[in-house]
């Protein structure tokens, strides 16, 4: 009887009558986190202090953030930033083609294009586009336009195809590495439908590529955003350009440099949240479900009793 009870006994409880207490667990407590972060919090209560103490007019940026000059200078960069990107990703897509390509041309001249344009930084190939009246006195294009380079090349037009050229060369890697991620039997079977390699690229190539190409081509978005600042060395009225000249102008250069920070912190956050949305519409299809954005996040808690956990 005795060996019966002992066998339906459940397994890890204490034996009958030893008067054994259950086990308590006690976390592994991490004394170096707490001093980690006291340490931290010193430090930056330490560079805010220094901050404070500075010989800075933090009233100037609120006084200017919404300047019409300032305001002006952040549209510009919109719009730099909108058409350089477009102009990127469209010969990034022609060049990955050509990369691509079994004619042996081509895919050279694709290859010497993104070897130049990315083994050469930004700025220089600015100067470039704006010095090359000293090899082309004019443009001539017959009947449609003549003109002197110095004429031509103008501030947007320069900075337009040194960053868009520039920002094509990486686009043509970005859209060749999603090209590549398509199974090579998607293609085989849209050419045994009958369809031709340009509508299998439209149709069947592209729109599953596109999950691949969309993340890394968001952060290219922001970093066209902040690389735009480069075009002030050509004259172009952009964000930094305006305030710079504030800046020098009211004796205020230091807070100036730090509206325009503000500025610019201002519009890579609206683009990052534009970023999350575009690859949660692309990633749809995929057998992962789609992790909650934050408003349904804050939907469910707010929509809990009491605050309880779900």
């Amino acid at each position: 009887m005795t060996s019966l009870n002992k066998a339906n006994e459940p397994a890890g409880s204490a034996p009958a009558g030893t008067g054994a207490e259950a086990i308590k667990a006690i976390p592994v407590r991490h004394p170096g986190r707490y001093v980690s972060a006291v340490i931290a919090i010193a430090l930056l209560c330490g560079i805010v202090y220094a901050f404070s103490q500075g010989k800075i007019e933090w009233g100037t940026i609120p006084d200017f953030f919404f300047n019409d000059r300032i305001v002006t200078g952040v549209w510009k960069t919109l719009e730099l930033t909108v058409l350089s990107m477009a102009i990127g990703v469209v010969g990034g897509i022609v060049l990955a083609v050509m990369r691509m390509s079994k004619n042996p041309v081509t895919s050279t001249i694709a290859w010497f294009y993104i070897w130049f344009f990315r083994g050469t930084p930004v700025l220089v190939q600015l100067f470039i586009w704006f010095n090359l009246g000293l090899v082309f006195e004019y443009i001539n294009l017959g009947f449609i336009y003549k003109d002197y380079w110095s004429s031509f090349m103008t501030p947007l037009l320069t900075a337009l195809l040194g960053l868009g050229l520039n920002e094509a060369a990486y686009m043509a890697e970005i859209c060749r590495s999603g090209l590549l991620a398509v199974d090579e039997g998607q293609t085989e079977a849209a050419h045994a439908l009958g369809m031709s390699h340009a509508k299998t690229l439209r149709r069947i190539v592209i729109p599953q590529a596109m999950r691949v190409i969309v993340p890394p081509t968001g952060n290219e978005v922001i970093n066209m955003l902040k690389t735009t600042s480069l075009v002030s060395a050509v004259q172009f009225l952009d964000l930094f350009k305006v305030a710079s000249d504030i800046g020098q102008a009211s004796a205020s250069t230091v807070e100036m440099y730090f509206l325009a920070a503000a500025w610019y912190l201002v519009l890579t956050s609206i683009f990052s949240v534009g970023q999350y949305y575009v690859e949660r519409y692309y990633a749809r299809g995929t057998s992962r479900a789609l992790p909650p954005t934050p408003l349904q996040r804050l939907r469910t808690v707010v929509g809990r009793p009491n605050g309880g956990t779900a």
